[in-house]
């Protein structure tokens, strides 16, 4: 979006607003916000790393890390939030379903106490079925990198 200037208008979402936008609950609901949605070409997710994350009593108890796949379910989310704020105003409740998980790769551990930035570009999308690249920043390096392509479909 461009206002009359040309300069971008980038929307965000507060906590409230994704929980409209997407039917994950805690303990699995993600991202904590989104701080840019570039109408549906972009969005940039944020995710505040506690100790008190319930994965981390298991995974692993004396050296906490984030799971690899639950970094890639954020980017999931941040993107199915984005592609969801993009249906018309008069939607009824959506889902969105992964497809599939391409070039998948952990370049280093989420430990708490870090924030990350689950950076995501659509690459394209037809009808319902979207394809994103996705990039998960700490400190502004990349720790995740995925290509993911999900589908919406209506709640039942």
């Amino acid at each position: 979006m461009n206002d009359k200037s040309g300069s971008k208008q980038l929307k965000s979402a507060d906590i409230q607003r994704i929980m409209e936008l997407l039917p994950h609950r805690h303990p699995f609901l993600l991202i904590d916000r989104i701080i840019e949605m570039d109408g549906d070409h972009s969005a940039i997710g944020v995710k505040n790393v506690t100790i008190n994350e319930h994965f981390f009593q298991g995974h692993f108890p004396t050296h906490p890390v984030m799971p690899g796949v639950l970094l890639i379910e954020g980017m999931a989310q941040t993107a199915g939030a984005l592609c969801v704020a993009n249906l018309e105003e008069n939607y009824e409740p959506h889902l969105v379903y992964f497809m599939a998980i391409d070039r998948a790769r952990f370049r280093r551990p989420v430990v708490p106490g870090d924030t990350v930035y689950y950076h995501m570009k659509k690459i394209r999308n037809r009808g319902r079925v979207w394809r994103f690249k996705g990039e998960a920043k700490v400190d502004g390096k990349i720790v995740a990198e995925s290509e993911i392509s999900a589908m919406i479909v209506k709640a039942p």
